[in-house]
Order: C-alpha cells, then structure tokens, then sequence
C-alpha cells in the first residue's frame, strides 16, 4: 500500500498499532492489519507529514487513548512523536480549524454527512482546512466507511489501512 507524504492519522492507526506489542485477546483485528497500521505510524514519523489541528482537538483525543511515556507499543511511540514535534513546522502542520457547536467551520456541507460522528469531525475539518486536502488514514472505525462517498464529494479522501475489516464490520452493522 502507498501512503501519502502528509496525512491525518485517526486515532484508531496508532491503538491498532498498538496490538502488535499488546495483543488484545478479544480483538478480532488481523495480523495484516495491525502490520498495516505500524509500517503507517512509522512512515508518519520518518516522512515527518503529520497534519493536526492547531488547538489540539487532535492531540488531546491522542493522549487520551495514548501513552506519553512512548511505550510499550508503536502507537505509544507516535503519540510521544507528536508530543515532541507538533509545534515544529518541519515535522507537523498545524491547521486552524474553528468549532461552532458540536462541529466545525471547516466540515464541509453534504446531506449524506449530517450524521457524521461528532467526535470525528475535527479529522475531516483539518483535512478540508489543510490547502493540499490531505488523506485521513482510517484502521479500524467502519462508520467511516458509509461516509467515504459523501466525503470524496467534497474533496476529501480517506485511505483506510483495513480496507476488508473496515468493509464486513459495516456491512454487519448495517445488516447488509
């Protein structure tokens, strides 16, 4: 798979990435996909292309979900990564995006996005704040799935790192 040279990762790259030094027993995340999401989390780093918010929406659900001590997992060790770099231009951009009640200035307007995930809607408000309208790397969070038509519409792309996962867990929620 070819990544982007810049991106935003949803939280859900680094927790799956996670899973290759903290097996969860009850997950049901393959091997191929957690092997995806750490060669994403590294490129990331090595590419220094990481695209976050400038109020630090995106950092803070990070660190939420995250170790800052940078361990035991790879995804601990991108969330120390972004702790360390985020305010240095040549390894993050920061956008400005605006909250306005439970979204955003920059979330773009299509009927099919409506009910897009509230928690969600600063990856896509960076995105389509950002003037190269960056991918959202995606692992493991099958809502996105529904919404990726509606979100190539306005111009926004999601790269989802688990395509078949994220596939069949949509399709089983939606009774499909």
């Amino acid at each position: 798979m070819s990544l982007p040279e810049k991106c935003l990762v949803d939280t859900n790259v680094p927790k799956t990435a996670n899973l290759a030094t903290q097996p969860d027993p009850g997950s049901d995340v393959s091997d191929d996909c957690v092997l995806a999401c750490v060669e994403a989390v590294e490129h990331v780093i090595k590419k220094r292309g990481l695209i976050i918010d400038a109020g630090d929406e995106i950092f803070d659900e990070y660190r939420q979900q995250l170790s800052m001590k940078g361990q035991p997992g790879i995804g601990d060790v991108f969330m120390k990564w972004v702790n360390d770099h985020r305010h240095n231009p040549e390894y993050c951009d920061r956008v400005t995006i605006t909250k306005t009640g439970v979204s955003y200035d920059e979330f773009p307007t299509h009927g099919d996005l409506k009910d897009f995930d509230r928690s969600d809607r600063k990856f896509v408000a960076a995105a389509n704040a950002h003037m190269e309208k960056p991918p959202i790397l995606q692992a493991t969070d099958s809502k996105w799935w529904g919404w990726k038509d509606a979100l190539a519409e306005v111009g926004i792309s999601v790269q989802f790192l688990c395509p078949e996962y994220v596939e069949a867990k949509y399709a089983e929620k939606m009774g499909t």
